[in-house]
């Protein structure tokens, strides 16, 4: 039986004798009386379980350690404490596998950063249970959303062979001899699996435009890779994404999609997994769901990248990085934005040197893209109509130099019935940090890859 059940419908469980297992989260022992609390992994919340002489083995069960795993035979009854309603009197209780005294996760105070350095043991400890299951319901939510809005669900490949941003920051697929080809000096590109360099995909944005031509709207979630070698807080060498197009939308629209989706995640998770938000509530002293609420309750404001300059440099405030236009906006600027404007907010309108080829370009040198900043981290994901004008498009590519053969088939779909179309990409990890109040992105990963870091 599972903890789950019993607390969907304890009723009927009052006085009738149950078999379950567990992990021991905490282990009290008295002189006459013992508590275990037990967690399962089935739902966030724990099971008491009581024990007495009339326990079979009492003394030995008192000695059982703290993260043990063990089977409890007894029945639920009413609990005479407060704080819970029933609570689990065991007749017998049996020893599956024993956790000794070295075993590093003791019940005392530990960093986040040991907890990284036991990644392995980290989905044992309650902040990451409650973090790892928002995560898996805020993906629920993505697909919920996506998919009661009638949009096609693509599974986009992993290799590729096209850099969708042209950033050069692809981790290169290879199954050559590199020791041989360090002795020889010489890569033979005929003797690859695909034939040609390939690498893994930092975006299936491309792949994902191919189909909005057909089905209208679709979407992609899945892992993207990235070689970056930022040491910050929001970056890491894997990660997933969310990333719809929607075929005859325009930035505008994209950007209403972008609002809907957010605040529909937000409450979604605030339902589905209500325990854990209310104990990530508890360690943020009480600011997450007030974050949150007001997330719900605000409007997004839509600024020009102009304005934002504007009032930067309106702020007297000393930055170390000037705000001119033609500048990025940097995280010190965003946390100041977000200050001013108290609300989650849209970048629009980029000048078209700091933003991606495929944007549309716009009469006034700008571009129609946006970037969605929400306060407390930044930029969460950015979005932009797709320049469907072949001619301007082939031009940008002209401007950076960039090789239009290794473009040709999506250059194709502005040949081939071609329509105003738009996207966006959301990191996904950044989005749970958001959502959980996690101020590392390498506490929302399982298992985090970053540079010279590539464990379990």
């Amino acid at each position: 039986m599972d903890i789950k059940e019993i607390y969907e419908s304890y009723k009927d469980y009052i006085d009738k004798e149950i078999e379950i297992e567990g992990w021991i989260k905490k282990h009290r022992k008295q002189k006459e009386i013992g508590f275990i609390d037990l967690s399962d992994g089935t739902c966030f919340k724990i099971l008491q379980i009581v024990y007495d002489k009339s326990t079979k083995d009492f003394d030995y069960i008192g000695k059982i350690h703290y993260g043990s795993s063990i089977k409890v035979k007894g029945k639920i009854i009413k609990s005479p404490g407060k704080g819970q309603e029933f609570e689990m009197l065991a007749k017998e209780i049996e020893l599956i596998g024993d956790c000794p005294l070295d075993y590093p996760l003791q019940p005392k105070d530990h960093s986040l950063e040991f907890f990284r350095e036991q990644a392995y043991l980290r989905p044992r400890v309650t902040l990451f249970q409650a973090v790892f299951r928002v995560r898996s319901v805020l993906a629920m939510a993505i697909h919920e959303y996506f998919q009661s809005h009638g949009y096609l669900y693509l599974h986009a490949p992993i290799f590729t062979a096209s850099d969708c941003e042209g950033a050069g920051e692809m981790f290169q697929v290879t199954t050559l001899d590199l020791e041989k080809v360090a002795q020889t000096g010489k890569v033979s590109y005929e003797e690859e699996f695909f034939g040609k360099p390939v690498g893994l995909s930092v975006s299936t944005q491309f792949e994902a435009e191919t189909f909005a031509q057909a089905f209208k709207k679709v979407y992609t979630f899945g892992p993207t890779f990235r070689a970056d070698k930022s040491h910050t807080p929001y970056h890491v060498a894997e990660f997933w994404q969310i990333e719809p197009e929607v075929a005859f939308c325009d930035l505008e629209g994209i950007m209403d999609i972008a609002e809907e989706l957010v605040k529909f995640v937000i409450k979604y998770t605030q339902e589905k997994a209500k325990d854990e938000m209310d104990y990530l509530d508890k360690q943020s002293n009480g600011k997450l769901l007030d974050k949150l609420t007001n997330v719900l309750t605000s409007t997004f404001k839509r600024v020009p990248y102009k304005d934002c300059i504007e009032i930067l440099k309106k702020s007297q405030k000393e930055f170390e990085f000037k705000p001119d236009y033609g500048s990025d906006i940097s995280k010190e600027h965003e946390k100041y934005l977000a200050e001013y404007f108290k609300c989650p907010f849209f970048i629009t309108m980029w000048p078209k040197e700091l933003k991606a080829f495929y944007m549309k370009q716009m009469p006034d040198g700008t571009v129609a893209g946006a970037d969605l900043e929400m306060p407390g981290i930044g930029e969460v994901f950015g979005m932009s109509q797709r320049e469907e004008d072949l001619e301007k498009l082939v031009s940008r590519m002209k401007e950076l130099d960039m090789k239009i053969e290794d473009y040709e088939w999506y250059l194709k779909l502005r040949k081939y019935g071609t329509c105003t179309r738009s996207g966006f990409g959301i990191g996904f990890e950044r989005l749970i940090m958001y959502i959980t109040g996690m101020e590392n992105i390498r506490d929302v990963v399982a298992y985090p890859r970053t540079e010279k870091n590539c464990e379990y």
